[in-house]
């Protein structure tokens, strides 16, 4: 399949004479041969003011009209069949199998936005009715409705090519909610990009949305980003990333004339309490069963388990040679960039210095190497560094002397996408306390399982307290992170005639 490199202003596509990069291929450790050339200011200039004059009508879009659009875009995706996943492979090294089901993964959260439109709640429309003769004075009726924000910047993340990226999940939301997107597509992925790109403009197109509904920028410095996120015409940012990088286009966004939110997810430790008589039944399995969520994907996941505690006892021992053992075994595949991969030999090496950090050997020849070390939590509480996210195959493991100290640890966490409890019957007692602070601290709590996974569904909560996210009320995965490109209208004394004619 000819990829032929440009920037996707609306319906049109340009090739422009910004700087040229390549992508890089982690398996071969070379760069790819297709140019593309980032986006120059007067691109990023055009593309978001095209969005933000197909506003006006996008907004006014049946929930039906944006449901065919997104089922459409679901279809496009479908028909680029192998050669977008030989395309992906080629770019990021990750397994065929791995992004045959992110594939799925990603055209079944358009579809479910689809469905979600149709249903017609969505829009949580809330009504107070007239209280006529209330004395002293009667009350007018009121009603609430959701309305769009505006043009949204959605970047997408180095470690999801499809669910996190073109069409992924904020840029999904944004469009169910009525929002034009301008998309930063991630410069480790960029040929992958530029084909989910253009199936999204050609649906566009084919369903008759406005022209510049959708637009697509290349990029690799972090002035495309930045010009982004400040033109005065976007109303929102969604990021998924680093905390560097999340929290670089926060201040920007905060500091503008006009002040916008940026729900950025930065990525987390995910702590995983494994309770005395959980390790005692659980035994082997239970091992392996951990050392494969740390090393899934090569650890490149913001739910990877960086962090475990236990209680410090013979028992609890055993069970992390046993992991070490599991993870020494477990096969991996290159890291997804260079940048990835200096970044998590810095950490390790950081880590490794910490106060009191003792290390499993683990004898591995492959080029990524999982590492897994242990540490007291005395030496924990002492030092925060230990709390830092260390991007790969890897986890430290706390030992507690008591359940007080379990708790003091939980006290000292920063916020965190996750936290996992392993307990059995035995271990309830003692594990309500942990849930209640716990609940304090992360978006989701999983209880006799692993974080790695996030399931799309109407539930899920992927956000956290900061620094996981930059704003906790809201989540970057499920139907409910429609609400993140969306604010509330009241309507009082509206004559029904006069009320929005669209369920928006």
């Amino acid at each position: 399949m000819e990829i032929i490199p440009s920037q996707i202003i609306g319906f049109r596509f340009t090739q422009g004479n910004g700087e040229t990069f390549y992508g890089y291929n982690p398996n071969t450790e070379k760069r790819l041969t297709t140019a593309f050339r980032e986006a120059t200011e007067s691109e990023i200039r055009e593309g978001v003011e095209l969005a933000h004059g197909a506003f006006a009508a996008y907004r006014k879009t049946s929930p039906e009209q944006r449901s065919t659009f997104l089922e459409t875009i679901a279809t496009n995706i479908e028909s680029l069949g192998d050669d977008l996943l030989q395309t992906i492979h080629e770019e990021t090294a990750l397994p065929i199998a791995r992004l045959t089901g992110e594939r799925s993964r990603t055209t079944g959260q358009l579809k479910l936005f689809a469905q979600l439109l149709r249903d017609g709640n969505w829009n949580k429309k809330i009504i107070d009715e007239a209280l006529p003769d209330r004395k002293p004075l009667p009350r007018p009726e009121m009603i609430q409705l959701q309305t769009p924000i505006g043009v949204v910047a959605v970047f997408g993340a180095s470690n999801f090519p499809l669910a996190f990226s073109v069409a992924g999940g904020d840029t999904t939301a944004a469009l169910a909610a009525g929002c034009p997107v301008v998309f930063k597509a991630h410069p480790a992925h960029p040929a992958s990009c530029q084909l989910v790109g253009n199936a999204i403009s050609k649906a566009a197109k084919d369903t008759g949305m406005p022209d510049g509904v959708f637009s697509m920028l290349h990029g690799f410095s972090h002035e495309t980003g930045g010009r982004l996120v400040t033109h005065p015409l976007i109303k929102a940012v969604a990021f998924t990333g680093s905390f560097k990088g999340g929290k670089a286009l926060y201040d920007q966004a905060v500091r503008r004339k006009e002040p916008i939110p940026v729900y950025a997810e930065m990525g987390s430790v995910n702590p995983v309490f494994f309770m005395p008589e959980a390790v005692k039944l659980g035994g082997e399995t239970l091992a392996r069963q951990f050392a494969q969520s740390v090393t899934l994907g090569s650890g490149q996941f913001c739910t990877n388990p960086g962090l475990s505690v236990f209680i410090n006892n013979e028992e609890s021992m055993v069970f992390l040679q046993q992991t070490a053992e599991a993870m020494q075994a477990s096969s991996l595949h290159p890291l997804l960039t260079k940048g990835i991969e200096d970044a998590y030999q810095s950490g390790l090496k950081k880590q490794i210095k910490l106060p009191g950090a003792k290390e499993f050997d683990l004898k591995i020849g492959a080029p990524v190497k999982p590492h897994i070390l242990w540490v007291a939590a005395k030496d924990v509480l002492q030092n925060q560094e230990y709390y830092e996210e260390v991007f790969g195959p890897s986890t430290v493991a706390i030992l507690a002397d008591s359940y007080d100290e379990m708790k003091h640890l939980i006290e000292s966490m920063p916020g965190q996408l996750t936290a996992t409890i392993h307990a059995a019957e035995n271990d309830y007692q003692d594990a309500v306390e942990l849930i209640d602070l716990l609940t304090q601290k992360a978006g989701r709590l999983v209880m006799n399982g692993f974080p790695t996974g996030v399931e799309v569904c109407h539930a899920m909560v992927h956000g956290g307290p900061y620094p996981a996210t930059t704003d906790s009320r809201v989540t970057s995965v499920g139907t409910t992170s429609i609400y993140r490109f969306t604010r509330a209208v009241c309507y009082q004394n509206m004559p029904a005639g006069l009320l929005p004619a669209i369920n928006i």
